[in-house]
């Protein structure tokens, strides 16, 4: 591969990792699918060269666990805020709802969508099991919580897969 097309290819993919770090923050952009696009794209641009298949899967696995951290940290954390299952449950489904018309509204991000429906999937059924307000905010309140701690954690593992990324196109 000659000079101009490997700083090509690694330019685009540290610009798409960027715009996948801040996505991680925002709920606008998909952040970490980004930041394994980005190291995918240079990946086989330069024919796993640099960026070796013990490393990609690595990268892979640290994405998969980051991605699913949005599932398993808000749910822990509606359920430390005392939502039952089948709240948890409903503020799934409210994710998946308000993704879908987030998306279908056209312009409006998705992520946000997911967010806004989870939460109000959990406060109304928290409520509707509960008839007591006080009790459907602290569960509302936990899943918010967990989606925050989410967004941390993923905001680090989206760090580490792009100093993995740097370190391995450095080395190689």
């Amino acid at each position: 591969m000659n000079l101009f097309a490997e700083v090509t290819a690694f330019s685009i993919a540290i610009l798409v990792m960027f715009v996948g770090l801040v996505g991680v923050i925002l709920p606008v952009v998909p952040g970490l699918a980004l930041i394994w696009l980005g190291a995918l794209g240079f990946a086989v641009v330069e024919n796993f060269a640099s960026i070796d298949l013990f490393s990609f899967i690595f990268l892979t696995l640290l994405a998969i666990v980051g991605v699913s951290a949005d599932i398993w940290m808000t749910q822990l954390g509606a359920r430390l805020g005392g939502a039952t299952f089948r709240s948890q449950l409903v503020g799934l489904a409210g994710g998946v709802i308000g993704a879908l018309l987030f998306a279908v509204l056209g312009g409006i991000s998705a992520g946000l969508g997911a967010v806004l429906g989870s939460i109000a999937g959990v406060l109304g059924a928290e409520y509707y099991r509960s008839k007591n307000w006080e009790q459907a905010l602290k569960s509302g309140g936990g899943w918010l919580l967990g989606w925050l701690a989410s967004t941390c954690f993923q905001f680090v593992i989206g760090g580490l897969m792009i100093a993995i990324f740097l370190w391995q196109a450095f080395r190689g």
